[in-house]
C-alpha cells in the first residue's frame, strides 16, 4: 500500500532533487532485415522502426505527464549494424547509406538518439566489421542522432588488439570530421570491453542478439536525491551512510520500475530490464562528484576517492536489485566528466586527472566517459588509453568502456561545448610518452586465466 508520505516523498525527489527516468529504450532486432540488396535492407529497416517506435515518443510523454514523472529521453536500440549488413554492403559507404536511413528513421518517430551502429570484434573482425568501422568517421559527421560502438574485448575472449589500433585513427578522423562542433562526432561513439546486450544509455547501446524481437529497457538516474539524501549525515558512519544510500537507490528503481511497466503495457512490448545507474547532468546538485564530497571528500579525486566511489556503487546495486527482478545494462554510477558539473570542477582545480579517474574505473559502472583531451594527441596514444581501460574490463570481468574527445586546435585547459546533456568539458592533458610498438604488434591480448571456466 502506497501512502501519503510516499507521495509527497517522491514529489519532492522530482521537484527539488533532479529525480527523472533518464531513458526510455526500445530495443529493435533487425536480424529479419538482412538481404543481398542494399536498398532492400535500406526499406526493411526503415519500415520495421518506423512502424515498431511510431508511439514511442507519444507514450513517454504520456506516462510522463500522467504520472508527474520527468522521461527525458526517448531512445532506439538496434541490432549491430555490421550483422546487419554484412551480405548488402561491399563498402564503407553503403554502410553510411544505412546510417542515414538510422538517422531518417530516427527523426521519423522523433527519437533523440538511435544507438546500433556498431560492431562486436573481441577475438577478430569480419570484413563487414572492418567496413562498419571504417565508415563510423562519415557516418557520425553525415547524421544527427546516431549512436556507434565497437566491443574490442571480453573477459572469455581477450582483447583484440587490431581493432583498438583502428579505432585510434577511427577517433581521430571523427574529430577532425567534426571539428566545427568541437569534435562533437566523438562523443557519439564509444569503444567497449565486456559490453552487456540490454544497455539502454548511449553511445553504446545496441540490441543483442540474445535479445527478443522488440524490448522496452528503461534507464533511472536520481545523483540528486541521493546527494539530498546525504545532506545531514555527516557525523554517521559507515553503516548508516550505506543503509541511507541503498534505501534511496530502492525509491529511485521502484519510480523506473513503475514507468518501465506502463510503457511495456501501452507499446504492445515486453517489458526487458531496468538500468539503475546515477546518470549525472551538467545541471547544479545533479552529480556523482557532489556525492563523493557529501561522502567525505574535498573534490572528486581526493585520496580516498576511488573507495568512496566503490562503496556507493556497491550499494546503488544492492538498493536497486531489490527494488526490481530484472536489473541489467550497467548499473551503478557513471562519471562522465563533461557531463557532472563537480567532475569539471575537480579537473579544473586539478585534483581530477585521467590516471585517478582510470583507478575510479576499477569500481564504477563504465570507464573513461566524456572526456575532452588536446587535438594533437597521437592515434596510438589514443589506442593505449583504450587498451588500459579494456584491460581492467577484461580481468574484472565488469563493463568499462572509453569515449574520448580529442577536440582538434585545443590544447589542454581550453573548454569544449557540446550542449544539452552532453555538457561541456575542460581538456584534459595525457601522458605523451611514446607506446606505439607495443599497440602497433598487431594480434590479440589473451583472455586472463580466470576467464577458463568451462
Amino acid at each position: 500500500m502506497i501512502n501519503i508520505y510516499e507521495v509527497n516523498e517522491t514529489n519532492a525527489m522530482i521537484d527539488k532533487e533532479n529525480l527523472d527516468v533518464r531513458t526510455i529504450t526500445m530495443g529493435i532486432s533487425l536480424l529479419d532485415c538482412a538481404d543481398g540488396s542494399l536498398e532492400k535492407v535500406k526499406n526493411a529497416v526503415y519500415d520495421r522502426i518506423t512502424s515498431l517506435a511510431r508511439n514511442l515518443v507519444k507514450t513517454g510523454e504520456d506516462i510522463g505527464r500522467e504520472f508527474g514523472i520527468p522521461i527525458v529521453n526517448k531512445r532506439i536500440s538496434v541490432t549491430p549494424v555490421a550483422m546487419v549488413g554484412q551480405s548488402a554492403c561491399r563498402s564503407a559507404d553503403d554502410y553510411v547509406e544505412i546510417a542515414k536511413i538510422l538517422d531518417k528513421a530516427a527523426y521519423e518517430v522523433g527519437v533523440n538518439f538511435i544507438g546500433g551502429y556498431s560492431a562486436t570484434v573481441q577475438k577478430g573482425m569480419t570484413r563487414s566489421d572492418e567496413l562498419l568501422i571504417r565508415s563510423i568517421p562519415t557516418a557520425l559527421s553525415q547524421t544527427g542522432r546516431i549512436c556507434s560502438s565497437v566491443n574490442i574485448g571480453s573477459t572469455k575472449t581477450g582483447i583484440n588488439m587490431d581493432a583498438v589500433r583502428l579505432l585510434g585513427d577511427i577517433i581521430k578522423e571523427t574529430a577532425e570530421a567534426t571539428k566545427e562542433m568541437d569534435s562533437l562526432g566523438c562523443a557519439k561513439f564509444v569503444a567497449l570491453c565486456n559490453a552487456p546486450d540490454d544497455n539502454p544509455f548511449m553511445a553504446g547501446a545496441f540490441h543483442g542478439v540474445s535479445e527478443a524481437d522488440a524490448v522496452i529497457n528503461v534507464g533511472v538516474s536520481g545523483p540528486g536525491v541521493v546527494k539530498y539524501a546525504l545532506q545531514n549525515l555527516h557525523n554517521a558512519d559507515f553503516e548508516e551512510l550505506c543503509e541511507t544510500i541503498k534505501k534511496t537507490a530502492f525509491k529511485i528503481t521502484r519510480v523506473g520500475q513503475l514507468v518501465a511497466q506502463e510503457a511495456s503495457k501501452r507499446l504492445g512490448v515486453p517489458f526487458g530490464i531496468i538500468d539503475l545507474s546515477l546518470a549525472p547532468t551538467p545541471a547544479i546538485g545533479d552529480s556523482v562528484a557532489e556525492i563523493l564530497q557529501e561522502i567525505g571528500l574535498e573534490r572528486a579525486g581526493a585520496p580516498g576517492t576511488t573507495a568512496a566511489l566503490a562503496l556507493l556503487n556497491d550499494q546503488v546495486k544492492k538498493g536497486g536489485v531489490m527494488a526490481s527482478s530484472y536489473v541489467g545494462g550497467l548499473s551503478g554510477a557513471f562519471i562522465p566528466v563533461s557531463e557532472d558539473q563537480g567532475m569539471i570542477d575537480a579537473v579544473k582545480e586539478g585534483s581530477l586527472t585521467i590516471e585517478k579517474l582510470e583507478a575510479m574505473t576499477c569500481v564504477c559502472s563504465v570507464g573513461l566517459d566524456m572526456i575532452a583531451i588536446p587535438g594533437d594527441t597521437s592515434a596510438e596514444t589514443i589506442a593505449g588509453i583504450i587498451a588500459d581501460e579494456a584491460a581492467i574490463g577484461m580481468v574484472n570481468q565488469k563493463t568499462t568502456a572509453v569515449r574520448i574527445i580529442p577536440a582538434v586546435g585545443k590544447k589542454a585547459g581550453d573548454m569544449v561545448e557540446f550542449g544539452g546533456l552532453l555538457g561541456y568539458a575542460p581538456v584534459m592533458p595525457v601522458n605523451t610518452f611514446d607506446c606505439s610498438a607495443f599497440v602497433n604488434r598487431g594480434g590479440r591480448i589473451p583472455a586472463p586465466i580466470h576467464s577458463f571456466k568451462n
